[in-house]
């Protein structure tokens, strides 16, 4: 079993930024891909970005351009750089991770940490 530890929330100005971290620990030989989602209040989670095993990446068009997202499998850690946040960016990120064990495939979450932009 993988477990996920989120950190780096906080509170920030519009346009301001944050790097939020997620750190693997278990059975992190197994970790394919890995990825943040994110929850605002009254809204379903959504997508935010992707990272593979190799370090191929994707994003959704709401924050592409503004957030990087990276991995150092040495720190079994993976990262999110968020820049020029916006009120909409307000929300509860969740990291998560697709592993397999045995030869089977499973999923992942994080407590999640909470990401304010406020004025």
């Amino acid at each position: 079993q993988v477990h996920l530890v989120e950190s780096g929330g906080g509170l920030v100005q519009p346009g301001g930024s944050l790097r939020l971290s997620c750190a693997a620990s278990g059975s992190i030989f197994g970790l394919n891909n890995m990825g943040w989602y994110r929850q605002a209040p009254g809204k379903q989670r959504e997508w935010v970005a992707r990272i593979t095993s190799g370090g191929s990446t994707n994003y959704a068009d709401s924050v592409k351009g503004r957030f990087t997202i990276s991995r150092d499998n040495a720190k079994n850690t993976m990262y999110l750089q968020m820049n020029s946040l916006k009120p909409e960016d307000m929300a509860v990120y969740y990291c998560n991770a697709v592993y397999s064990n045995a030869g089977a495939y499973y999923t992942s979450w994080g407590q999640g940490t909470q990401v304010t932009v406020s004025s």
